[in-house]
């Protein structure tokens, strides 16, 4: 007989879920005292427990066996998978689905199977301390991840709750506000929350020099300085915020390049010809988790998209060395497209067969051969066939004109 399915009324059979066997409990500095008692059951009856040397200090089942994070972390999910039939707890801090292991787990194990036991989170109690509202508040991580990703998120009046990578994180984060005219804001660095040993420490970014514990959560709240950086997340950012060699898209087009790529959550996109990478940078900071990969022939540019990407908070930028359409084999299917070099008829129809449904494609072109090629396309595939031009005001002698800059042929098109 079957086990994994059932008579259902109709005669038919029904598939059934297996029992949970793993739960992911949020664990805090008061350790079993802060557990539900239903929870609280859960530890105490493990058979297999894993978690940090903190998780395990704060929990009590003298009689599982306890395991260690293993590392990588790939080799987490091997291990959980050797336990199905035994009942196994993963300890976590705070809330197990908030910037936690808990999804990551829950993409690999059946939801069936698992069981989730929230805690508070570390922004809850940390905005709690401050007197925030959390709903008004950018909820970050840089915990195991470049610290430089937090820059995107520097804005007058802005508060920030940030889970750093350990002591020397917020030094590093009050050097980027000063560096970037928000000096004078305001930080402050909350360790061992809910515990019996919670620490604070207030100051400002100019001036930070505490010395902190490794476990900390820290609150910033930016105050611009009247020659601050202005870095809006919305496309558009000054063409002198790049290093570039001048063979880059400009600011208006680059506003309007982005606004037919239409940046979104997670989504991927291939900047080909990436040259100061300022596309896939201004693509990745106009949504949360947006990733880019950019293909760029020539090791100069490369390295001045990866200056650029650092310095905007952009630092998880691929940047892949090859010419197209051979460096697109293989890559992971984009969400968009952008041709800002190596146009071709090769080129588009590698990245238009690649192209994931609802994608969209942009290509851009100056000379009149691939404008040319741009119209063809247009004729083949349809989609919106515009040509842009700037004027800026310079000066003319002693008085003022303006002078154009080079037009833009911008063809763009979404996969149906």
């Amino acid at each position: 007989m079957c086990t994994g399915c059932v008579r259902c009324a109709h005669g038919g059979r029904a598939m059934v879920n297996a029992a949970p066997w793993l739960h992911i409990v949020g664990i805090g500095e008061d350790g079993m005292d802060g557990l539900t008692p239903a929870t609280r059951a859960v530890v105490e009856a493990a058979d297999v427990i894993i978690g940090g040397d903190r998780h395990h200090t704060l929990s009590v089942n003298p009689t599982a066996t306890r395991i260690a994070w293993p590392s990588p972390f790939d080799a987490m999910i091997e291990t959980l998978q050797t336990l199905k039939g035994q009942r196994a707890v993963v300890l976590v801090t705070g809330d197990p689905l908030w910037f936690s292991v808990g999804a990551r787990i829950g993409r690999t194990i059946p939801a069936g199977e698992l069981v989730y036991h929230p805690q508070l989170s570390a922004f809850q109690l940390a905005a709690a301390r401050m007197g925030w509202s959390l709903a008004d508040v950018e909820t970050l991580t840089v915990h195991g991840r470049p610290v430089q990703q937090m820059i995107a998120f520097i804005q007058p009046d802005q508060r920030l709750i940030v889970l750093t990578t350990g002591a020397d994180t917020p030094a590093q984060i009050a050097k980027f506000l000063a560096e970037r005219g928000f000096g004078k804001s305001k930080m402050t660095v909350l360790a061992a929350m809910g515990g019996e040993n919670e620490l604070r420490f207030d100051g400002a970014a100019n001036g930070w020099s505490h010395t902190v514990p490794a476990f900390n959560t820290l609150c910033i709240d930016c105050i611009a300085a009247p020659d601050a950086a202005l870095l809006p997340r919305v496309p558009g950012l000054a063409d002198a915020l790049f290093v570039s060699d001048g063979t880059m898209t400009k600011q208006e087009v680059r506003a309007a390049t982005l606004a037919k790529l239409m940046p979104m959550r997670g989504a991927l996109l291939w900047d080909i010809g990436t040259g100061s990478g300022s596309v896939a940078i201004e693509w990745m900071r106009a949504a949360r988790y947006a990733r880019a990969i950019g293909i760029e022939p020539r090791a100069d540019r490369r390295a001045m998209a990866a200056q650029n990407a650092l310095a905007l908070g952009a630092p998880k930028l691929e940047l892949i060395d090859g010419t197209v359409p051979q460096a697109l084999e293989n890559l992971d299917a984009p969400d968009a497209v952008f041709i800002g070099g190596g146009l071709s008829r090769e080129t588009f129809d590698a990245a238009f067969a690649a192209l994931r449904p609802l994608g969209r494609l942009v290509a851009n072109a100056v000379t009149l051969e691939s404008e040319a090629e741009l119209i063809a396309l247009h004729e083949i595939h349809g989609g919106d066939l515009v040509k842009i031009q700037t004027h800026r005001a310079e000066p003319v002698g002693r008085l003022t004109g303006w002078r154009p800059s080079m037009p833009v042929t911008q063809w763009s098109l979404i996969k149906r």
